[in-house]
């Protein structure tokens, strides 16, 4: 994602642009892909991130990269935020000083790797978080430590995405069984923090296996 402050900013990451119709701070955000993060990365509304990234992030980071990727989904070309109504939408308050919370969570993001500034008024941030680093493992409780290492591990050494989508499909198929239809389960999934992408495969997977199941096996014929 792109973050492009307007003609009036500053190039200093601290201060924010100005809308030259209404005089209100705003932001262009636009996707940065990323070939390689995008491909073994988290999307950071999935359960990944919310587990082992919001320790080490913090929450006002975690939120704001959240709620970037929400809106890129809707304008995957780009987006126009008014910062003030953004700030105070992901409980970072109205002031927008150079020390404020939300410009310093745009320097977290930039800290963290997971965003850069690319000249005067351009701030390019990951579509996709990377599994956790050493380093930052190091960061997080015990207990937390030992999941991920579980996690990653896996069940039989399977990769952890597989073990994600066997359980998503469990419950999904739960649900169904229920008399859920596949939109009301698949929106179920995403309150569960099921990551969006995979909370609509198992949802469709369900319904169908559902569909499978009703389906009377074909009769022998009489001996």
């Amino acid at each position: 994602m792109l973050v492009q402050l307007d003609s009036n900013a500053a190039p200093c990451p601290d201060e924010l642009g100005r809308s030259s119709a209404e005089g209100r701070p705003c932001l262009r955000v636009e996707p940065w892909p990323d070939p390689v993060i995008d491909e073994v990365g988290h999307d950071p509304r999935s359960v990944y991130v919310e587990t082992f990234w919001l320790p080490v992030l913090g929450p006002s980071t975690t939120w704001l990269l959240r709620h970037l990727a929400t809106r890129l989904e809707d304008s995957p070309e780009g987006i126009e935020l008014d910062v003030e109504d953004t700030a105070r939408a992901l409980g970072l308050g109205e002031r927008l000083s150079p020390n404020a919370p939300f410009a310093r969570t745009l320097k977290r993001c930039v800290d963290f790797d997971m965003a850069e500034w690319r000249g005067p008024g351009l701030f390019a941030v990951r579509l996709r978080l990377p599994p956790l680093a050493r380093r930052h493992l190091r960061r997080l409780p015990e207990s937390l430590q030992i999941r991920h290492s579980a996690e990653q591990q896996g069940y039989g050494n399977a990769p952890v995405d597989e073990n994600l989508r066997r359980h998503g499909r469990r419950l999904a198929l739960s649900l169904v069984d229920l008399g859920e239809d596949q939109h009301t389960t698949e929106q179920q999934l995403r309150r569960w923090k099921f990551d969006p992408t995979l909370a609509t495969e198992c949802a469709a997977w369900a319904v169908e296996e559902r569909a499978r199941r009703a389906v009377p096996p074909e009769s022998t014929a009489d001996s």
